[in-house]
């Protein structure tokens, strides 16, 4: 019966403890917000839904997996930058000569300015392509793919940033 007491008391005399102060190389207590400007669509070919889709998947992104605080400027992060292309490409050719499928890429240009530790700083690109089949118009597939690839392209930049990775 001792045995049996002893059993159930020592698990749950010791509790472990831990957390984080750091996600990569975010230290919390030094950074503690947020802020990105607009990007604005700088490229040629322009569909007007996909500046607000960028910024909001963007404020998400860093709200769902940081404890930053966002904010609309003046945060000790900050992001600023452009949609500088928006491109689509045959990719692929069907035996009849026509395309077989259309390759969509976007390419972002990022400014990083972190307040604390300005050695971070930094100005870089990051883009990410899809493809869809030809015999689909753009207009059917486009919202899906577009969200696609702002997907990536704010993974690539979250672990440029905050991440380190």
């Amino acid at each position: 019966m001792g045995l049996a007491v002893a059993c159930v008391i020592i698990p749950t005399a010791c509790t472990i403890s831990y957390g984080f102060t750091s996600i990569g190389g975010l230290d919390y207590s030094k950074v503690k917000s947020v802020s990105f400007d607009k990007f604005p669509i700088r490229s040629s070919y322009v569909w007007a839904p996909m500046e607000a889709m960028f910024y909001d998947s963007m404020q998400k992104e860093f709200a769902s997996k940081t404890k930053l605080k966002v904010l609309k400027r003046n945060g000790d992060l900050a992001l600023a930058g452009e949609i500088v292309e928006y491109s689509q490409t045959n990719k692929s050719v069907a035996a009849d000569g026509y395309s077989a499928q259309t390759q969509l890429k976007m390419t972002v240009n990022v400014r990083f300015t972190n307040n604390s530790k300005h050695e971070e700083d930094f100005e870089q690109r990051f883009s990410a392509t899809t493809v869809y089949d030809s015999s689909q118009s753009l207009a059917s597939v486009q919202e899906e793919l577009v969200q696609e690839m702002i997907d990536d392209i704010i993974d690539q930049i979250f672990n440029a940033t905050v991440a380190n990775w």
